[in-house]
């Protein structure tokens, strides 16, 4: 049980600019809601609480006034969808929390709604300018142990730029000196181009794909779901990695650890879900820009800069073909990304109406948006970036990773806690697929050939 002992505002400890940053194209179509994340530590016993507590806070205040953005709101443009940045220093909230439970009770740290409660809810039910851009939570169990949860808004960073702000804000609890890139805010890079060109099939904008014989995704979006960590050890990762390039062509470039394991997880849940060989499925996932512009964007962007694809195929042939095969229809939609593409994409969205349908269909069992559920799947992955590691003062975390898995076959791909060449993947799956889904993941790295 969680019980709040106290939540507040915590704002700019400085003065800081109170013009409009604009909010870029590449921003535009991102979910009107919060990334949950969490860190969680285990201190040594000459820790401190009150201590941490007051240095957490009074380093958070002084860390935003270099990413000030964060200390702002969101405004509606319109009826839309479109938002823009109002940098008023209204602040981010915070709260104090503790918990009855020990650190052993949440195992793994799945992405349970027990973990779920030790980061900060948001009610969007609330007017878009009423809702901070950052919370976080800080919880304190009855072990000594510590966790720290994040919600930051969608529309504000991605994973890079999430990464950035916390080495800032630890590297100032720890009062050392800011060795860190700090944050280049302007956002004008990833704007639309005028007039808007529309030069590629951008079909990441398409509606999802059905399961054959439905028309709708009602029965679908409505089924119960579960979360799962599946751990593979840096010899299976190994194999996967050796099983996708067995059967490459001899002039591509070896694939890699995502390429191989998230192939190997597509075929894993067409499998699971008994889908039919002439299904069509698409697995989505984001793709870094940061280095595929040009020129490349300044080291420090703080924003969005991620694009997001789809790999598509039929469902028999990702079953029945080498794992090459799925692995080789990711690596297609990744060379896609190129900087025409991307330019593209955001006239793309310049052109669109309404973007709400972007925006809310990121929840579980929502009843709003596309569904990128059965047949479809979702991959993020946080591979080749430093997200572990942010100490404060009490030692680096024992665990990072999201707080929550959204909707039906979305799933995380992370490194694993020792940086020994293991990998986590948390997935969400509907509750009569999870099973098959579990036993055919690793019964098929040992049989796959």
């Amino acid at each position: 049980m969680v019980v709040m002992k106290g939540c507040y505002t915590i704002k700019p400890a400085e003065p800081t600019p109170a013009s409009g940053i604009v909010i870029s194209d590449c921003d535009q179509d991102k979910p009107i809601t919060h990334a949950p994340v969490i860190y969680v530590y285990c201190p040594p016993g000459n820790f401190s609480y009150r201590s941490a507590l007051e240095s957490i806070k009074v380093s958070l205040s002084k860390a935003l006034v270099h990413f000030y953005p964060l200390a702002g709101c969101l405004k509606l443009v319109g009826e839309g969808g479109r938002v823009e940045l109002e940098c008023n220093s209204v602040g981010v909230g915070f709260c104090e929390a503790e918990s009855d439970a020990e650190l052993a009770d949440f195992g793994d740290f799945c992405p349970t709604p027990e973990l779920r409660s030790l980061i900060p809810s948001v009610a969007y039910s609330t007017p878009l300018h009423e809702i901070p851009l950052l919370l976080v939570q800080i919880t304190r169990f009855r072990c000594g142990g510590l966790s720290l949860g994040l919600a930051i808004s969608h529309v504000m960073a991605d994973g890079t730029s999430l990464r950035n702000f916390m080495s800032v804000w630890a590297q100032i609890a720890r009062g050392n000196p800011l060795d860190v890139v700090l944050p280049y805010l302007d956002r004008t890079a990833l704007l639309a181009r005028d007039p808007p060109t529309l030069r590629y099939n951008h079909e990441r904008f398409d509606p999802p794909p059905l399961l054959m014989n439905q028309s709708d995704s009602d029965e679908e979006r409505n089924k119960r779901t579960t979360v799962v960590m599946l751990h593979l050890s840096k010899t299976q990762v190994e194999r996967l990695k050796n099983m996708a390039n067995d059967s490459r062509a001899i002039e591509s470039r070896p694939y890699s650890r995502y390429e191989a394991v998230a192939g190997h997880l597509w075929r894993c849940t067409c499998k699971a879900r008994e889908h039919k060989n002439d299904q069509i499925t698409k697995l989505y996932f984001q793709v870094n820009i940061r280095d595929r512009m040009k020129p490349p964007l300044p080291r420090g962007y703080f924003g969005n800069a991620i694009i997001r694809v789809a790999a598509t195929s039929r469902s028999g042939k990702l079953m029945t073909m080498p794992l090459s095969y799925g692995s080789s229809k990711i690596r297609e939609a990744i060379e896609m990304v190129t900087h025409d593409y991307v330019k593209s994409a955001f006239d793309f969205v310049k052109v669109q109406p309404n973007l709400t349908r972007f925006r809310t269909y990121h929840t579980v069992r929502s009843t709003h948006g596309a569904f990128y559920g059965n047949p479809n799947v979702e991959v993020t992955s946080s591979l080749g970036l430093p997200q572990k590691g942010v100490d404060f003062g009490w030692g680096k975390e024992i665990h990072m990773g999201p707080g929550s898995v959204a909707f039906d076959g979305k799933s995380f791909i992370m490194d694993g806690p020792n940086e020994d060449g293991s990998l986590i993947v948390a997935l969400r799956l509907q509750v009569g697929h999870m099973d098959a889904l579990k036993e055919l993941f690793y019964e098929d790295i040992l049989n796959l050939a």
